[in-house]
């Protein structure tokens, strides 16, 4: 080893990149490669959400519309072939109240559920439910259940 092959030590080094605005002898002086003025060359500078150089932004150009109902009800809805798949795998086998579906995880305590209409049931259950569809209520009934409203 001598003079003209010197070279770090393998991993001691890993930064490659120019070190800016450290005079013009660096080849990155003067404006440091940002170019002349305007708010990309400035301190501070960080591109704002939206914003389009100065053009109205879209969500400005696009008109508003709707509006949200603060009365709305979100029904966590739980389909007849759930109720099936609960009494097929033995988890039920006369009643489904709002324990069942916690327990089951087909909802959570804070939910309002509605019994849906998918699927079919064979099952005789006496379901109790925050709302029914007309066809999941004519299902449980036809299979000689019972739909109680909570």
């Amino acid at each position: 080893m001598n003079l003209s092959n010197l070279q770090p030590a393998e991993g001691s080094t890993h930064n490659q990149n120019k070190r800016l605005g450290r005079g013009e002898g660096s080849g990155k002086g003067g404006t440091s490669a940002r170019g002349h003025k305007g708010a990309k060359s400035r301190s501070g500078y960080s591109k704002k959400i939206g914003f389009e150089g100065g053009q109205m932004p879209l969500q400005r150009r696009v008109p508003k519309f709707g509006f949200t109902n603060i009365n709305r009800i979100e029904y966590q809805g739980v389909n007849l072939d759930n109720l099936q798949l609960l009494v097929d795998n033995g988890i039920v086998t006369d009643t489904v109240d709002m324990a069942v579906f916690i327990t089951s995880r087909l909802a959570t305590k804070t939910e309002v559920v509605k019994i849906l209409g998918r699927g079919e049931l064979k099952a005789k259950l006496k379901v109790s439910a925050h709302k029914f569809t007309a066809t999941a209520k004519a299902a449980i009934e036809a299979a000689g259940g019972e739909a109680i409203e909570l």
